[in-house]
């Protein structure tokens, strides 16, 4: 969470992070307790992306809470041979992060993003801030900038 604030800052995001009465490891657990649309939740998600010279590398789509990731749709986007969803040991070794409580930023490694497009339909949307009780508000161009993603439909 620490990494988060301060990746926050440098940004110069004025949106405060919120710490949640409990762990909210589904989109479902997190609209609730925000009182918000479950679309309004930008999911993060860890796939491994397998490019076409056989390197597997980490891909982060960020998808609204309501979309079910295609990742066919994703791997021909991005031009893969395919993408897989990542299992807890290899979200945390590339992200610093535990599964439920992946921030879109301050990964310890660089990560390329995705961003639902589905999301700029919200003035406001949540994204988590490294913990699953922890969560920042923020917006879909502000997560373009903060994550210099490319915006896709990903479902």
């Amino acid at each position: 969470m620490r990494r988060v604030s301060a990746a926050l800052t440098s940004f110069g995001v004025r949106g405060r992070i919120v710490v949640l009465d409990s762990a909210a490891k589904t989109a479902h657990q997190a609209a609730d307790a925000l009182g918000i649309e479950v679309a309004q939740i930008a999911n993060s998600l860890v796939f491994r992306a397998h490019r076409l010279d056989g390197a597997v590398q980490p891909l982060l789509v960020l998808a609204s809470g309501v979309h079910r990731v295609d990742p066919i749709k994703v791997a021909d986007l991005l031009e893969l041979s395919k993408t897989s969803l990542a299992d807890a040991e290899f979200v945390t070794d590339h992200t610093g992060f535990t599964v439920g409580g992946v921030a879109p930023i301050a990964s310890i490694h660089p990560i390329e993003t995705v961003v639902d497009i589905s999301l700029s339909r919200y003035d406001q949307v949540w994204a988590a801030a490294g913990h699953p009780r922890v969560v920042f508000p923020t917006s879909y161009d502000e997560l373009l900038r903060l994550t210099a993603g490319h915006p896709a439909e990903v479902a």
